[in-house]
């Protein structure tokens, strides 16, 4: 398991590698620095622009420019945005109020996902089973900005006016100046609130495709004859389902989840938008649209740190949930 885990690991170091690369190179490619200054009325002169160049070092080859950036990132400098705030600080603060939307939503939809997935698999072809999958097809033809909205229209707004006072938030991460008036368990219960309708809009629709992958791997597994013989040896029905059905059918699931994490991290793009969140996504959407370029190589590669990190713990599940692959 130990040299498995290193092989992993060391790969996933050069597959970082090559993706902060790409990054950069679609990026410097994709955005002028000088933009925002070209627009400029009266027009600055010529030496402006000579004098900018230099201090943005666009003069310099590429591969120098790479790697002057590369170093800066190792040390947590992702350099400066248009306005000369760093963006190290401002993207790391935005991370965890997004992070929480993210890693909420991937457990609640993989909870849901095993649930829904197992139980239409055992009860294929029974009133479940169809009820179900038309749920999900429906989620999955859903846009998400859609669902977001119809979640404050006819949800947050219809039930808080219903009960009479505030249980779902639709607005912001947290309610304003929580932070200096509320104690640690006011402001817990108060961004908990604000996380519901985010979550559920974030989680619901990547639920809805892995309940589908985990149905037909599920029904894949039951179907095997080794949990023919299982049953055949008389074990109870629910050990086959879960220590010899179950364990096996979760490597496919766990392989459309790692996946899928770069979807999630754009749903929670739009998501943030709907609801207002100040997080990554909101940094994101407002740095384009300034051509800043520094603000949108750090959210890239921020994104495939983190798709690389979960295909990296995929890989490491796939060894725990069926050792055989541990000597691949």
């Amino acid at each position: 398991m130990f040299f498995f885990t290193v092989r992993r690991l060391l790969s996933s170091i050069v597959v970082l590698f090559a993706s902060s690369l790409a990054v950069f190179a679609l990026c410097v490619a994709s955005f002028d620095p000088l933009a925002p200054y070209r627009t400029r009325q009266p027009a600055p002169p010529p030496e402006f622009f000579a004098n900018l160049r230099e201090q943005l070092n666009l003069n310099e080859p590429f591969i120098s420019r790479y790697f002057s950036w590369l170093g800066g990132v190792l040390t947590l400098d992702f350099g400066e945005s248009n306005g000369g705030t760093a963006v190290g600080p401002q993207l790391l603060g935005r991370l965890g109020v997004t992070a929480r939307m993210v890693i909420a939503a991937m457990v609640l939809a993989v909870i849901l996902a095993i649930i829904v997935g197992v139980l239409t698999a055992v009860r294929q072809y029974k009133p479940e089973d169809y009820l179900f999958t038309f749920l999900t097809y429906v989620l999955i033809a859903l846009p998400t900005f859609w669902f977001a909205a119809l979640l404050k229209e006819f949800v947050a707004i219809q039930f808080n006016d219903l009960v009479g006072q505030q249980i779902f938030y639709t607005i912001g991460e947290q309610s304003p100046a929580i932070e200096l008036i509320g104690t640690r368990s006011e402001i817990f219960w108060d961004r908990l609130g604000h996380l519901i309708l985010p979550t559920i809009s974030l989680a619901m629709l990547s639920f809805a495709a892995w309940s589908r992958f985990q149905r037909a791997a599920m029904l894949d597994v039951l179907n095997s004859d080794y949990i023919r013989l299982a049953r055949a040896k008389g074990l109870q029905r629910r050990r086959v389902l879960v220590r010899h059905g179950l364990r096996n059918a979760l490597i496919p699931l766990t392989t459309v989840v790692a996946l899928n994490v770069g979807l999630i991290m754009g749903g929670a793009v739009v998501t943030e938008t709907v609801f207002v969140w100040h997080g990554m996504g909101e940094y994101l959407i407002v740095s384009i649209g300034r051509s800043d370029l520094f603000p949108v190589l750090g959210w890239l590669l921020v994104a495939a740190f983190f798709v690389i990190l979960f295909n990296l713990i995929a890989d490491l599940l796939y060894a725990v949930l069926d050792p055989r692959i541990r000597l691949n």
